[in-house]
């Protein structure tokens, strides 16, 4: 198969204010990931999207040359576009810029706070080309100080979420076979792929014609829950697979260690999900 028959792919990065030192290592992991599944023949042309919901023109200026410093010695099957935006259109409007203006075979939504294994790409994309009926890839997460994330979900409840982000540690541990069990704990702590109902947005690795077909995400969640009504409106084309060999590290928190303005965010996107796609309160 000659280059320009392998699969495309195209990232996008939303920002807002996001950490600079910490987007330099997202975007130098990614490059590896990227050359690194061009080496295994699995990816052709890539184009990366840095998408800046209204940061400020400093801030603009410092992420546009961080992008061109990362990738600035790369060859032609790698390119870059810096869209900056004038107004915070949330995290789904920011994707949508790319996922809905891009052509590609495959879009990697990815937040600014993720470092890829250098073979991440190269084992998602390999599974998506080897099997069709897939739809998006979900990773083995891990904290930056190594204890694994359980990026996949079952449909949650009320009680759960409520548990999960606002409760004190000593409530929790009442609750934990509920928290893990929504957590999906018992599927995903192995190694084997695995079928998933709900996947996280910090790294969701798409076919780029099922992703367009349902319009992207939808922007009016702003922010949280815009992952999880993607996620239910994909699996009407195909299936969502937790794939542990496509690793990653997350540097994320939880809405409620984020203060009032994102816990607000939580409960207004919540609430829209429960009433789109049905209550469940235990």
């Amino acid at each position: 198969m000659t280059p320009t028959h392998l699969p495309s792919l195209a990232v996008s990065v939303v920002l807002h204010h996001s950490p600079l030192p910490r987007l330099r290592q997202t975007l130098a992991s990614l490059l590896v990931a990227l050359q690194e599944a061009r080496a295994d023949g699995v990816l052709g042309a890539a184009r990366v999207w840095l998408i800046d919901n209204a940061s400020g023109e400093a801030y603009r200026n410092a992420a546009q040359e961080l992008l061109d410093d990362v990738f600035g010695a790369t060859d032609d099957a790698v390119l870059t576009r810096f869209v900056p935006l004038e107004q915070n259109v949330g995290f789904g409007g920011g994707h949508n810029r790319a996922l809905l203006d891009d052509d590609s075979d495959y879009h990697l939504v990815l937040n600014p706070d993720v470092v890829l294994g250098h073979d991440a790409l190269a084992a998602g994309l390999r599974l998506l080309s080897r099997d069709t009926g897939v739809v998006a890839v979900s990773p083995r997460s891990s904290s930056p100080g190594g204890a694994r994330e359980y990026l996949c979900k079952r449909y949650p409840s009320v009680l759960v979420l409520a548990l999960r982000g606002f409760a004190p540690a000593w409530l929790r541990r009442r609750f934990a076979a509920q928290i893990a069990a929504y957590e999906m704990r018992d599927v995903c702590r192995g190694n084997a792929p695995a079928e998933v109902p709900l996947i996280s947005g910090c790294f969701m690795l798409l076919r780029g014609r099922a992703a367009r077909r349902v319009r992207g995400f939808d922007a009016q969640y702003f922010m949280y829950f815009e992952d999880f009504d993607l996620s239910l409106r994909l699996r009407l084309h195909g299936r969502l697979m937790y794939v542990p060999t496509v690793s990653i590290v997350h540097y994320g928190g939880y809405a409620a260690a984020k203060g009032w303005r994102h816990r607000r965010w939580f409960l207004r996107s919540g609430g829209r999900f429960f009433s789109q796609h049905g209550w469940r309160w235990i």
